[in-house]
């Protein structure tokens, strides 16, 4: 994908929506796509191998959690931002439905883009609110 195609598909992303053109190319430049063939498992619940910040770019994958599927992502869907955030395990495994293709953020560049861009840690902060209202929500009603 041309860099200014990723810049475009990267901005709609809810992380990276107020960033600017030029952190927008910082963005870009610190990450790189990767292809994953159907039934490969991205990451894994328990590895302590927190390596990168993914976002989904084409395809989708099924998150698990303790056995259980919890939901299904899709483009602009992103993983990976737990354990590079507080250095514990993955809490879930991501396997890709099909061919599946993510703009992949090693760990110092993700957490050198939050120390930088300030806007990408209140939105995540929201997306991670989100989340956990959601599982909230659905263990209420169990």
């Amino acid at each position: 994908m041309k860099t200014t195609q990723l810049e475009d598909r990267l901005s709609q992303v809810d992380l990276f929506h107020d960033m600017s053109d030029k952190a927008l190319r910082r963005l870009v430049g610190s990450g790189r796509e990767v292809r994953h063939e159907q039934d490969h498992r991205v990451i894994g619940e328990g590895s302590d191998l927190s390596l990168a910040f993914h976002v989904i770019l084409e395809g989708h994958a099924v998150v698990t959690s303790v056995g259980m599927e919890r939901r299904i992502m899709g483009p602009g869907d992103h993983f990976g931002e737990i354990s590079l955030i507080d250095g514990q395990p993955r809490s879930a495994t991501v396997v890709a439905q099909g061919p599946l293709r993510t703009f992949a953020i090693p760990r110092e560049a993700f957490q050198l883009l939050l120390d930088d861009h300030p806007e990408i840690a209140r939105n995540l902060l929201q997306v991670l609110c989100r989340r956990l209202r959601q599982i909230e929500a659905s263990t209420a009603k169990k």
